[in-house]
């Protein structure tokens, strides 16, 4: 009978401990789980970016936003820093003036055209774009990203003819 009721204290003991040993692994596991869940939260909040503030703000948009390691960037045209039209009728300076102001906008986040992982292009005239499309393997130099090229009826103000929008994947 002592022998019985030792083995049935320690059985007993060891389910206690074991089971508590289980509830403090689960304790650091949902602890892990609310931490990780803060992280995720915060880098979730949105950055946004104004390349031309004044007139941007005039058309309603941000040119970029960040949200964690991803990056949205509006279409970019052909303007000087009031929004007129820049490069009229020119649409390779125009894809130019557009790749330059791409630039200006991954610089600030801390990347390259390297980081581009979607580009679409819409133009005014498809067949002049395509004249021109080469350059873009001067700015993209080990890879091109995925994306679209769309032929549309208009831009936003005529005298745009092409139109580039970006996603970025900034790596960390």
């Amino acid at each position: 009978m002592k022998k019985t009721t030792i083995q049935l204290i320690l059985f007993t003991a060891l389910l206690v401990f074991a089971f508590g040993f289980q509830s403090c692994d689960q304790n650091q596991k949902e602890e892990a789980k609310e931490i990780e869940k803060e992280v995720i939260f915060e880098s979730e909040k949105p950055e946004y970016f104004l390349l031309r503030p004044d007139v941007e703000k005039a058309y309603g948009y941000s040119h970029a936003v960040k949200i964690g390691n991803s990056i949205k960037v509006s279409g970019a045209v052909s303007m000087d820093d009031e929004g007129n039209p820049t490069a009229i009728g020119d649409l390779g300076q125009q894809m130019k003036n557009c790749y330059a102001d791409l630039d200006k906008i991954l610089k600030h986040y801390g990347c390259t055209f390297e980081d581009v992982v979607v580009e679409n292009i819409f133009t005014t005239n498809m067949p002049l774009f395509l004249e021109n499309a080469a350059y873009r393997a001067e700015i993209y130099k080990n890879q091109f990203p995925t994306g679209s090229w769309l032929g549309v009826k208009e831009l936003a103000i005529p005298e745009f003819m092409i139109e580039i929008e970006l996603e970025v994947h900034k790596s960390e």
